[in-house]
Formats: structure tokens, C-alpha cells, sequence
């Protein structure tokens, strides 16, 4: 089931001395995050308002209406923002929102379960997706089609094609 919420932006470390701060959004389009109005916790108890944003090196720099000293952003640094999920349009054919992955199932191809969708992440050379198996590790792997072929939000499950690095290459034949 979709999530109520969606998380588009999350605060960082304050940026000077009048209240600024790093802001790092999760939107395509890093500026999306003034387009939506005031932007709240995942509890709806505390609301910002960004009242004005640039971009820098992989975030924003923002201020936020009513955080105007260095303390008063060093308080938020690590807070979620969200937004109600209505304001997002639906997800493109092969798009899909972070939280509606998070929690599938991880199958590979003859429905053997892998373990659940931990999370997306994004190192800045592509999607990776986390995979939390019943025991050990958890498992990171490019999010291409390559390597989950079938996302099927409605039943609940990522299809998974683990590369063969992962399944575990034979150590008797390895090139050393």
C-alpha cells in the first residue's frame, strides 16, 4: 500500500551564521522542493516553509521561514521533510517513489524469497538497492533492469536476478 506521505527533502548541517542550511533534496529536480508549499515532519507536528534555495555541490543551500541563527539550524540538521503524497503526480511507466519499494518483497526469478527492500540509494553513479535477507548481510545491487527485472507494487514483490559475482563465484577457478 502506497505511503500516506512521501519524504522529499531531508536537513543538514547549518551553512553560516543566519540560519541557513543544507538541504538535501530526493526530488528529480533538486528546486521541486520550493513548488511544494510547506514541507512537514513525517508526523505533521512541525512545519517549514523554504523560503529560499540555491544549489551547491549535490544539495541545496535553504533558508526556512523562521530559522534565523546558527543554533536554530543546528536543532533540525538530520529532520525529514515530506509532503502529502497527493501533490506528487503518479510515477511514470518504469519510475517508481522510494517509499512504495521500501518493504517489498525480494524474490528471484522462480519466487524463492531473497528477503525485503531495505532501501534506495543513490552514491552518484546510479540507484542501488538494499536488500535485507533473513540472515547475514544485507545485500546492495545495481537498481537496473538487469538486475531486477519485475518491480509489481501491487503484489507486493522486486523480482531479483543476482549477478553472478553475488550468488558466488567458484573460488577453485579464479584467476589469481
Amino acid at each position: 500500500m502506497p505511503a500516506d506521505k512521501i519524504c522529499v527533502a531531508r536537513i543538514g548541517a547549518p551553512h553560516g551564521v543566519r540560519g541557513a542550511v543544507k538541504l538535501w533534496p530526493f526530488t528529480a529536480d533538486p528546486l521541486a522542493v520550493l513548488d511544494y508549499g510547506p514541507l512537514s515532519t513525517k508526523d505533521g507536528k512541525r512545519s517549514f516553509e523554504v523560503e529560499t534555495a540555491r544549489e551547491a555541490k549535490g544539495h541545496l543551500v535553504a533558508t526556512l521561514q523562521g530559522v534565523v541563527s546558527r543554533e536554530d539550524a543546528e536543532r533540525l540538521n538530520g529532520v525529514e521533510l515530506y509532503i502529502d503524497r497527493a501533490q506528487l503526480p503518479p510515477p511514470e511507466e518504469g519510475e517508481y517513489y522510494h517509499a512504495d519499494l521500501i518493504g517489498l518483497a525480494a524474490v528471484d526469478a522462480a519466487g524463492a524469497p531473497i528477503g525485503k527492500v531495505l532501501a534506495i540509494h543513490n552514491f552518484g553513479a546510479g540507484d542501488i538497492i538494499e536488500i535485507a535477507p533473513p540472515s547475514g548481510p544485507t545485500l546492495l545491487l545495481p537498481f537496473t533492469n538487469a538486475v531486477v527485472p519485475t518491480v509489481d507494487i501491487a503484489s507486493g514483490r522486486v523480482v531479483i536476478e543476482l549477478p553472478a559475482e553475488i550468488e558466488g563465484d567458484d573460488p577453485a577457478q579464479a584467476d589469481i
